[in-house]
């Protein structure tokens, strides 16, 4: 995607460096065992009973268009696991853009192939769950990924990253770091969010406020930057003007913060420091460096796609996961969120996605 004079490429501008492949390490849904590297960045489940082949399936997999690093990370994961298994017949269907309308009709299109189950992230919730809906009662399973249907009924199982607990880690790590500097409940604390009005960015702002609220801080500033690294440059550009002074910012996405980051530089400011999200391998790079404000980053891992496939191959099977008592997959399963600092990123710089 060509960028306007000024703007930035998310896989150019400040950070440069090669960037390890899409996909971390999956703890395994299945076991508890590791295979090797599949040399994606990425490890996947193996072990026990349920890595044995079994009935052959038909998977389906749709996600909005890979034009973000961490999605097309999720659609890179997913596809390496499903090719661990001989007894899965995976079929992607392109999404074409980020309109709700195309994704719907691509899903229809694994409806109408009668596929066993369908990964499932929607690109809005609300505007395409009547479609999982329909998957569901065509008897097709259908694995929530990342944003989630309102209707439970809509989906037989949910695989998520923990937003809320993201907006926790994030406002733990910068009251802790406010307070070793004797900043006190007047910080100015700045965040800058996604898409704004996404159940996933609520819940992030709301953890974030709570978090920090229990310190004794607030949010005085927050604006919106849509995941993309030119919406982060321009609406940073514009927050910093508006902020003579900042002591601390919270991006929501690693992504998005490749602009992020850019207006800062071309501002020349560095009076704070920043907390990101979702662990990119640029982003740790930043970190480990020392050379921008980014001191930490939250994690939001891609590998719940690689998870995702496989309960979707167990429930189709009819089988549970073999280091659980209950006989079937659970309805939900909910990520940690870790943070990443200079002390422990080079334990997470396999772990990292490029953006």
């Amino acid at each position: 995607m060509s960028q306007k004079s000024g703007d930035v490429s998310r896989r150019s501008l400040l950070f440069g460096g090669a960037a390890v492949g899409a996909g971390t390490l999956l703890a395994a849904c299945t076991s508890n065992e590791k295979s090797g590297d599949s040399g994606a960045g990425s490890q996947t489940v193996a072990g026990n009973s349920n890595t044995e082949p079994g009935k052959p399936v038909k998977i389906g997999f749709s996600v909005p268009a890979g034009d973000h690093g961490w999605i097309l990370a999720v659609t890179t994961n997913g596809k390496a696991q499903a090719a661990k298994y001989s007894d899965v017949t995976f079929s992607a269907v392109e999404s074409g853009g980020n309109d709700p309308a195309v994704q719907r009709a691509a899903v229809e299109s694994l409806i109408q192939q009668k596929v066993d189950a369908i990964v499932f992230l929607p690109h809005e919730g609300d505007k395409l769950e009547p479609t999982a809906l329909k998957a569901m009662e065509a008897g097709i399973q259908v694995i929530n990924l990342d944003r989630e249907f309102s209707n439970p009924f809509a989906y037989r199982s949910l695989i998520k990253g923990d937003n809320y607990g993201m907006g926790v880690a994030a406002g733990n790590f910068i009251a802790a770091e406010l307070k070793k500097a004797n900043k006190g409940p007047d910080a100015a604390i700045a965040e800058i969010g996604g898409i704004d009005f996404l159940p996933l960015t609520k819940e992030r702002s709301r953890g974030f406020k709570d978090a920090l609220t229990k310190h004794g801080y607030q949010v005085r500033h927050q604006v919106w930057a849509d995941f993309t690294p030119a919406k982060g440059q321009s609406v940073t550009a514009n927050l910093l003007q508006s902020a003579p002074k900042l002591d601390a910012v919270w991006n929501h996405d690693d992504d998005q913060g490749i602009g992020v980051l850019a207006a800062m530089k071309q501002a020349g400011r560095n009076e704070f420091f920043m907390v990101g999200g979702a662990g990119s391998r640029n982003a740790m790079d930043s970190i480990k460096k020392g050379d921008t404000p980014l001191r930490a980053t939250v994690t939001y891992s891609p590998t719940m796609a690689s998870s995702a496939v496989s309960i979707a191959r167990l429930i189709a099977q009819g089988r549970g996961m073999g280091d659980l008592a209950e006989l079937q997959v659970p309805k939900t399963i909910v990520l940690a969120s870790e943070t990443i600092t200079k002390e422990n990123v080079d334990a997470y710089l396999p772990l990292g996605f490029a953006s």
